[in-house]
């Protein structure tokens, strides 16, 4: 059976950039802790804008540019880089909350092999939540997981709701 982990967006600007949280920092040694021990595939998404981020539907509603391509903010954190340098992995970059070009890459990695897919990564009610439900809309009899403990939200509580919505939704939440 394979293996799949998903690291979302665990870039500069959500750890301790433009919308960097303390909780997102406190859980980094975490989440090099799990990509360190993971034997298997791994996707890493980035949630990646432009120049006109400002003027997209997002940044009306989130007045903050983040993740602007190419910037300082939106490369990895310099830890779970360096852990990801001792792994092969794909990257993915995606202009909005949920990759929707993740659940075909998956598909082409596993072809007709059972697998398990894993997600730890930023934030969770937003980008997290987003990649789980969009994989489990795709992979229905997939066992699915969030790592809440390599997980951080916007604030503690609508990390625990997001938490509480993909339970809802059949994923497994450790």
């Amino acid at each position: 059976m394979k293996k799949i982990l998903v690291v979302v967006d665990m870039q500069k600007d959500f750890v301790d950039g433009a919308l960097g949280t303390k909780e997102a920092v406190e859980i980094v040694p975490n989440v090099v802790e799990k990509i360190n021990s993971f034997d298997g595939e791994i996707f890493v998404t980035y949630d990646t804008h432009f120049e006109n981020y400002m003027q997209s539907a997002e940044g009306k509603k989130l007045p903050v540019a983040h993740c602007i391509k190419g910037t300082d903010g939106w490369q990895l954190d310099k830890n779970v880089q360096s852990a990801l340098e001792k792994k092969c992995y794909t990257a993915v970059e995606k202009v909005t909350f949920g990759s929707v070009n993740l659940p075909e890459l998956i598909k082409n990695i596993v072809g007709d092999e059972k697998f398990t897919i894993e997600l730890i990564g930023l934030c969770t009610d937003i980008c997290v939540v987003s990649n789980a439900l969009l994989l489990k809309a795709n992979f229905p009899e997939c066992e699915i997981t969030v790592d809440s403990k390599c997980c951080a939200g916007v604030t503690p509580k609508t990390h625990e709701d997001a938490l509480s919505t993909m339970k809802m939704c059949q994923i497994n939440v450790i």
